[in-house]
């Protein structure tokens, strides 16, 4: 077996354990960006972005997009409307992914097509962080109360009608209780926002 056939292979049982791998990954094992580049043009793999490679046979879920999202921002979590879709809060699909990233964090320049990069403060990036696989991709994914709170925060990007829709879905199918939802909401300092739409839609409840 020649070099080349040993890092192919090598490639090969990588991204079948991993799902979506960076070209870095592959370097810092001793996969050289030629092998990468053999192995794309033949169709092995496909380019899903710039240093991004999947097998070519690979199954697609149905939230692909968070899992290419996570590899090519690390530092990323998954939010607002994306996060809303993937807990199952709302009709309507993202045609980008929502990533929040901290305020100095290094972001892709490329994205503007696929990717709506939000910075958060440190304190806000870390809450209510919850972990998910999407082809054996770890996922970073903020939780459905503090999504509902960060949605209000930001209702002039995704939309006022976004954010409540979310909130009322949330409370509707139990995944998230109005005092979670008020504690996330003063966090972020939409407590005076929130509360109102709160207070009606659990009046009845």
């Amino acid at each position: 077996m020649t070099r080349a056939d040993s890092q192919r292979e090598r490639a090969l049982k990588l991204l079948d354990r991993y799902g979506i791998m960076r070209l870095s990954e592959f370097k810092a094992v001793g996969i050289t960006a030629a092998t990468i580049s053999r192995m794309s043009r033949s169709g092995e793999l496909i380019r899903l972005a710039r240093g991004l490679y999947q097998l070519a046979d690979a199954p697609l879920d149905a939230n692909h997009s968070l899992a290419e999202a996570a590899k090519r921002v690390p530092k990323g979590v998954v939010c607002l409307a994306s996060a809303l879709a993937y807990h199952g809060l709302t009709d309507q699909l993202p045609p980008i992914v929502w990533m929040a990233i901290g305020t100095k964090d290094w972001a892709p320049k490329d994205t503007n097509r696929t990717m709506r990069i939000v910075r958060f403060a440190h304190s806000l990036l870390m809450t209510s962080v919850e972990t998910v696989y999407i082809e054996r991709v770890p996922v970073k994914i903020f939780g459905v109360a503090k999504t509902i709170a960060d949605c209000f925060r930001h209702r002039r990007s995704v939309g006022q009608n976004v954010a409540l829709g979310g909130l009322t879905e949330a409370l509707r199918q139990r995944k998230a209780s109005p005092a979670d939802i008020a504690s996330h909401a003063k966090l972020g300092g939409v407590a005076t926002v929130v509360h109102p739409y709160l207070e009606v839609l659990t009046i009845n409840a």
